[in-house]
């Protein structure tokens, strides 16, 4: 084979595997979604403002200033703000969310296909957890100021440890975490394992939970 066009497919070849690895790096300082456009084309985000009508206004959100409905089955409430809502994050990479839990509060586990997720208690003392590939938990006592790390993709929660309401907020390094929730009959095929979560809560508790034993164990 001619030297030359070996010598060019290799420089072809090294290009576009750069081409390919490459971050998707922003081209601007910002680009805000554009909430007042109707998508006709479908995109890896969101389209962008005009720059010139670009705002304070667009990095600012008060969307998690308010506490959530806890009253429901599982005394909780899960609020995520992404690009869709928060102008700024987008193409950023960021979403974020409040948890409010009541006593005896509890997030089933789930996971975020896209995110690792920083959980930073505001008030409160809370029970949180995630379990890896191999069926093993890793769970800790986490009090106010702290913070605990789920890692991408893996099934997490969390239950209110303490004897008031307790607040989190949480950061996630993808504009569209996603959520995949794991009904209560799948996560209770592990009896062993929810038997464990629960005892420890029971423990820091140091209270009678028989209520909360029997709606997660049984």
């Amino acid at each position: 084979m001619n030297p030359t066009l070996v010598f060019f497919i290799i420089i072809l070849c090294s290009t576009s595997i750069s081409i390919c690895l490459a971050d998707n790096d922003n081209l601007q300082d910002a680009c805000p979604t554009n909430t007042t456009v109707t998508r006709m084309v479908f995109i890896n985000g969101f389209p962008c403002k005009n720059p010139s009508s670009i705002s304070s206004a667009d990095f600012t959100t008060s969307n998690l200033k308010h506490a959530g409905d806890t009253d429901n089955f599982l005394h909780s409430s899960v609020n995520i703000v992404t690009a869709a809502d928060f102008p700024g994050l987008n193409t950023l990479g960021l979403s974020i969310a409040r948890t409010d839990l009541d006593l005896d509060g509890m997030v089933m586990p789930h996971s975020h296909p896209r995110a690792s997720e920083l959980f930073f208690v505001r008030k409160g003392i809370v029970l949180a957890g995630f379990i890896d590939t191999n069926n093993t938990l890793f769970e800790s006592l986490i009090n106010e100021g702290d913070v605990f790390l789920f890692p991408r993709g893996l099934l997490h929660f969390c239950m209110n440890a303490g004897y008031e309401p307790a607040i989190a907020f949480s950061v996630m390094n993808s504009q569209n975490p996603g959520v995949v929730s794991i009904g209560g009959a799948v996560f209770e095929t592990d009896k062993l394992l929810i038997d464990k979560i629960v005892r420890r809560l029971i423990s820091v508790r140091g209270t009678n939970m028989a209520n909360f034993s029997k709606i997660h164990i049984q």
